[in-house]
């Protein structure tokens, strides 16, 4: 570990990601706050993520970014101390921040899910603590926080469906419940075969058909938002969840990975300009 930053970086940023993060529609004054959330988030999950790293490293190093980051240390973790000086300024609390920790703990040391409810019980702190930075970022009215929940577990758990060979691959990690496996006739080494096997498509259905839900949940969002352009940037995050979810629906993410194409972007823009007063 480097005594002077115990952060990896993948070499991912923003521009790898499914989904927008502080565009150019958030206003330009707020971006550089939740571009330094993002990297904090980015780094602790390039560690939490490392194929080299023992799970004991991997908890010692997170460790030192929660340290930083809530001032107990002053060093080994710069984007914890940048992300600490946005929050002094902004007013923010580290909570968001802290749950995300939590989550890559957990990452660090827990490889499957039993079922639905754990799943959900990892998007709590893994997904939700990034929508609620952002409206409390804000100012936005706590009422906003459960439909922004719902979106944020939707984009996980399109994430996870995404990325479900080479989570296996790379970390012998599943987020694919392992009860819905079961019901549906799918073992885990299905997921090192080169193509969905029917087991394997009953479950992605279960898990679109439970995003579906979300996405109903998430609908109000954009409505709520009173801030006129994260109303813009929520309601194309929407529609680009939704469109993820069509694809997957019909892709086959062990094949290749199921993404957004730059055609999804527009035509989420495009439908999100009925949200602007």
């Amino acid at each position: 570990m480097s005594a002077a930053s115990v952060e990896i970086w993948s070499g991912k940023d923003r521009a790898d990601e499914n989904f927008p993060v502080g565009s150019a529609l958030i206003r330009p004054a707020l971006r550089p706050h939740i571009h330094a959330f993002y990297a904090f988030a980015r780094n602790a999950d390039d560690i939490a993520d490392s194929p080299v790293l023992s799970p004991q490293d991997k908890l010692a190093r997170l460790g030192v970014m929660e340290a930083v980051l809530l001032g107990r240390a002053e060093h080994g973790a710069p984007s914890a101390r940048t992300l600490r000086a946005s929050l002094a300024e902004t007013g923010v609390d580290p909570r968001h921040a802290t749950d995300l920790l939590r989550a890559f703990r957990q990452d660090a040391t827990q490889t499957r899910y039993a079922g639905w409810d754990d799943l959900l019980d990892y998007c709590r702190v893994s997904a939700m603590p990034v929508g609620r930075h952002v409206l409390d970022l804000h100012g936005e009215d706590q009422a906003t926080h459960a439909p922004s929940d719902a979106l944020c577990a939707a984009l996980q758990v399109l994430n996870h469906l995404q990325d479900c060979a080479r989570d296996l691959a790379a970390l012998d990690r599943c987020y694919l419940p392992l009860d819905l496996m079961e019901d549906a006739g799918a073992t885990i080494a299905d997921l090192r075969g080169g193509a969905e096997t029917p087991g394997l498509r009953r479950v992605f259905t279960a898990l679109l058909d439970r995003v579906a839900t979300l996405q109903i949940q998430a609908a109000s969002l954009p409505r709520r938002v009173a801030d006129r352009r994260l109303r813009l940037e929520t309601a194309v995050i929407l529609g680009l969840s939704r469109r993820l979810a069509r694809r997957l629906r019909r892709g086959d993410p062990l094949a290749g990975r199921v993404k957004l194409r730059r055609a999804d972007f527009a035509l989420s823009l495009a439908g999100a300009l009925r949200y602007l007063p």
